[in-house]
């Protein structure tokens, strides 16, 4: 058996049915978060506390009856659909002829990235020790601004942010993401989900990296706070409300479009 023979026997073992299940429903589990920062959000339009974003949704969520409970799923969920996307930028897509270009491997690297620190994130909630990720935010950032490479990182970082933020709005203005779906069968109101939601979520993530740019320059490390710090940035400028409830809906938008791709994208 050739190298690339076993390469593939192991993709396709680890792309077996019944994992690629557990897979969608982490998917499912990400869509559930994004509804919750979104309720948060439009609950501070209205005045009350938060944190709005994903440690602030896992918080809201282990005070719920059977939250643990949700939460440990949702870790054990979250964390196969990491397991999933790393085969994916090795071997592609099962539905895809052709093998993932080095671009696509980097973003499917990335999205696994994301997907295994909010797996970690709510396995440190379902156990009871988690800790609102705007403290962290903020310290990580006070500890690097106290250097010349820190601030370098720092701005780097930001870019970054702003770049992915970027890439959101780029995906859902420009209907990429239906490239992620399968057509049969996909709800029509799948297309205003995703347009509304990448875009809501790229303006949120781009705007807390134009923040950690701002707080760098200043050195005001209490603006690092990440996507919590951007909504309540927005919340204070003219019309702060109308847009804090604009920002929710969005969100929502973007938290129910992941219920779509849980049952209709192309794995």
């Amino acid at each position: 058996m050739t190298g690339q023979d076993t390469t593939s026997g192991h993709a396709s073992s680890a792309q077996h049915p019944a994992f690629e299940k557990i897979a969608r429903v982490g998917q499912a589990a990400s869509g559930l978060v994004h509804l919750l920062i979104g309720y948060i959000v439009i609950r501070l339009a209205f005045g009350d506390a938060g944190t709005a974003d994903q440690s602030g949704a896992l918080m809201t969520l282990a005070s719920q009856p059977g939250g643990r409970i949700a939460l440990w799923v949702a870790a054990v969920t979250l964390a196969a659909l990491a397991a999933w996307r790393v085969v994916e930028a090795f071997v592609g897509k099962r539905s895809d002829a052709e093998d993932p270009s080095a671009l696509d491997r980097a973003k499917t690297v990335g999205v696994a990235v994301a997907y295994l620190a909010l797996a970690f994130t709510a396995f440190q909630f379902a156990r009871g020790g988690g800790k609102a990720s705007t403290e962290q935010n903020v310290g990580m950032s006070a500890r690097l601004m106290q250097s010349g490479g820190g601030k370098a990182v720092l701005v780097v970082a930001g870019l970054v942010i702003i770049a992915v933020g970027a890439y959101h709005v780029y995906k859902g203005a420009g209907k990429k993401f239906l490239d992620d779906l399968h057509r049969t069968g996909l709800p029509r109101l799948a297309t205003p989900l995703g347009v509304v939601g990448y875009i809501a979520k790229g303006l949120a993530i781009a705007g807390a990296g134009v923040l950690v740019i701002v707080a760098t320059f200043t050195t005001d490390p209490a603006k690092a706070s990440g996507l919590d710090g951007a909504v309540k940035t927005l919340g204070a400028a003219p019309f702060g409300q109308i847009l804090l409830v604009a920002a929710g809906v969005g969100i929502i938008a973007y938290g129910v479009y992941c219920f779509v791709l849980a049952r209709y994208g192309r794995m």
